[in-house]
């Protein structure tokens, strides 16, 4: 792109472009942190702490064992695990060992679990006791060779006495055939590894950026889900990305105060594995572990008991979280930045986010398969603007007709997206990746989406969802933002379904908060807001929404039960 009309939107603090080049890898990065933030905490959880120090002497340990195990440089290792503190450490481990990591969501079903380690090819896993029956299911029919089970009551280095085996004896009672020669607890693989390091036995591999850091597997929305192959120098360049667009809300926080990060969504997504424990690492920032943010109860009850400066989440946990009665007992008022992503930020959510907590919410936008932030707003916007903010530094956007050339400002196009943290591809599919690539180096992300004349982009909507009536295009977005602007709405979802006579039509699904409203209320709401072609003909009102694990509502699981 000849012209990048953001970069004069941009604070004066933000750099146009990173250095690419100041770290060679992960490692890199990660032991520069080690490091110089030794001394600080870099994870609280349930209760307890482990210190930037801790973390480097367990992930040594780890990596230690892993290479012991025979793992060739390369192999895949499979990490099945909510937020606890088991997952930084094992992240670190397997990166030190010259091992690449694979994110499993542990709330896969066998099937799901059997395709992705089948595909991935991992020799081993490291898993937490709770889902030790769903890895029994598929393990014959897996690669896996090692398994390494965990629990959320492990006190990482706790290493004396009756208790070193205790995981494996309790997930002998919960699954009694658990194949237990190939099961070693944690603390166990940490004890091992830490007299092999004594030893002088780990070995430093040589990693370059062009080595893989990464396979993080999309949510598999059409078909079968794919792995994104991100490189070390995909995510290295995110970190640092990120890091310098927040530069301006990271001088707002107090010299005598640790940065501190709520983590309330999944680590094993890529959301949160970038923009909260690697962008931690980057800063030398604390990051709160919350291991079941839907339980908002405790969610709530934890932040209570922390001074925090920066909460990434998305649209549904925000909304959640301010309709909760407990969400005035937290301290809301040291946050910073308030960064919004994974889906649509709604304008409601987001004036009433700001009236409650002080903060604007921020709102981003990338994939798995950029690693994944591409576009943000400024971190000192005080307003909502509806964008998804301006290409971060090192970045180029643009957006595309269907035969792949561009639009001017303000037309719409396929959005498409060049810049350091673009996946390699996906994981031996060349015929995929060949889809999304364009000819000269953009991914095509499947966003339909405008730029505006000051380089802000705005997305109208995911191609797959947008809906056809009569011939006119329907985006589901602005539908759900004029809907959920109706006081007694908590969540709704747009959808199309067959229309005999108008090939498509809307329908409408309503998570009521307030069980006294009505159709005829929404529809007189609809009547005032939206065209007529663009008004739902079908209403349904549920007690829920589908979502992914990191609570993204799933459109596709709202048509596929209309069409069953």
């Amino acid at each position: 792109m000849s012209k990048r009309p953001w970069i004069d939107a941009y604070p004066p603090q933000v750099p146009h472009e990173i250095n690419q080049h100041q770290y060679r890898s992960l490692l890199e990065l990660m032991e520069d942190s080690f490091a110089r933030y030794r001394t600080r905490c870099a994870y609280r959880y349930l209760g307890s702490s482990l210190s930037f120090d801790e973390v480097d002497q367990l992930s040594q340990a780890f990596a230690a064992y892993l290479q012991s195990l025979g793992l060739a440089r390369g192999d895949r290792v499979a990490l099945m695990m909510p937020n606890i503190a088991q997952y930084p450490v094992a992240v670190a481990g397997v990166l030190r060992a010259g091992l690449v990591v694979v994110n499993v969501n542990p709330l896969y079903t066998a099937h799901e679990l059997e395709h992705q380690l089948k595909d991935s090819g991992a020799k081993a896993i490291v898993i937490i006791e709770n889902f030790a029956a769903t890895l029994q299911k598929c393990l014959a029919a897996s690669p896996i060779q090692h398994v390494v089970l965990c629990s959320m009551g492990d006190r990482l280095g706790w290493l004396k006495g009756q208790l070193v085996n205790l995981v494996v004896r309790r997930v002998k009672k919960l699954v009694p055939n658990f194949d237990l020669p190939k099961a070693v607890p944690f603390n166990t693989a940490l004890r091992m590894g830490t007299r092999l390091v004594a030893g002088g036995q780990l070995r430093k591999p040589e990693i370059g950026p062009d080595d893989i850091a990464l396979l993080q597997y999309t949510g598999g929305t059409t078909g079968l889900s794919k792995g994104a192959v991100l490189l070390h120098r995909n995510l290295v360049a995110n970190a640092l990305q990120s890091e310098a667009w927040n530069v301006p809300a990271l001088r707002q926080i107090p010299s005598d105060e640790q940065p501190t990060l709520v983590c309330a969504l999944p680590l094993y997504h890529i959301f949160a594995f970038t923009v909260n424990m690697m962008l931690g690492l980057r800063t030398g920032s604390c990051n709160i572990l919350i291991p079941n943010p839907r339980d908002l109860k405790s969610t709530l009850k934890e932040l209570s008991k922390h001074r925090f400066h920066s909460f990434p989440a998305v649209n549904t946990l925000f909304n959640g979280l301010l309709n909760h009665p407990d969400f005035k007992r937290v301290d809301w008022s040291h946050l910073k930045v308030s960064l919004g992503g994974g889906m649509a930020v709604q304008s409601a959510v987001a004036q009433r986010w700001l009236e409650q907590t002080g903060c604007p919410i921020c709102e981003g936008y990338g994939l798995s398969e950029t690693s994944p932030t591409a576009c943000c707003n400024p971190v000192t916007n005080r307003t909502y603007t509806g964008t998804i903010g301006l290409p971060l530094p090192s970045t180029d956007l643009k957006c595309l007709d269907d035969n792949g050339q561009e639009v001017p400002a303000g037309e719409a196009g396929e959005i498409a997206i060049k810049g350091p943290q673009v996946m390699a591809g996906y994981w031996q599919q060349p015929a995929e990746t060949a889809k999304v690539m364009t000819a000269d180096g953009y991914l095509r992300s499947g966003d339909i989406g405008v730029m505006d004349e000051h380089g802000y982009f705005r997305i109208v909507d995911r191609k797959k969802d947008m809906i056809l009536v009569s011939g006119f295009n329907v985006y589901p977005n602005e539908i759900e933002d004029v809907i959920v602007q109706l006081p007694g709405v908590a969540e709704c979802a747009a959808v199309g379904v067959p229309d005999e006579k108008m090939g498509e039509s809307v329908k409408l699904v309503v998570v009521r908060k307030d069980t006294q409203l009505t159709e005829q209320a929404i529809r007189a709401h609809c009547k005032n807001y939206l065209t007529a072609y663009k008004c739902p003909r079908i209403i349904e009102f549920r007690n829920e929404l589908p979502k992914t694990p990191v609570g993204k509502i799933l459109r596709r699981a709202l048509r596929e039960s209309v069409q069953a």
